[in-house]
């Protein structure tokens, strides 16, 4: 819990960087409304492929690719 608290605080330093303070908070928002449809998505149909999970988020394969690994990393996801 602590490390991805500093994960995060590390994160949104970095977007803070090159973003409006008002605009990162909804993309980190929307990045967590992702995350959490993805680990769904996981539970009911088994491992993930980035060119089928891409067209049900709404995005790119490059960025299916970084969410299932993201949360491959963190254990959420097989």
């Amino acid at each position: 819990m602590c490390q991805k608290l500093v994960d995060r605080v590390a994160q949104s330093r970095q977007l803070m960087a090159v973003a409006d303070p008002e605009l990162l908070v909804l993309f980190e928002d929307w990045l967590d409304e992702l995350e959490n449809e993805v680990v769904s998505l996981a539970a009911e149909l088994g491992p993930l492929r980035p060119e089928d999970l891409a067209p049900k988020l709404g995005l790119s394969e490059r960025g299916a690719t970084f969410l299932i690994s993201k949360l491959s990393r963190e254990g959420k996801i097989t």
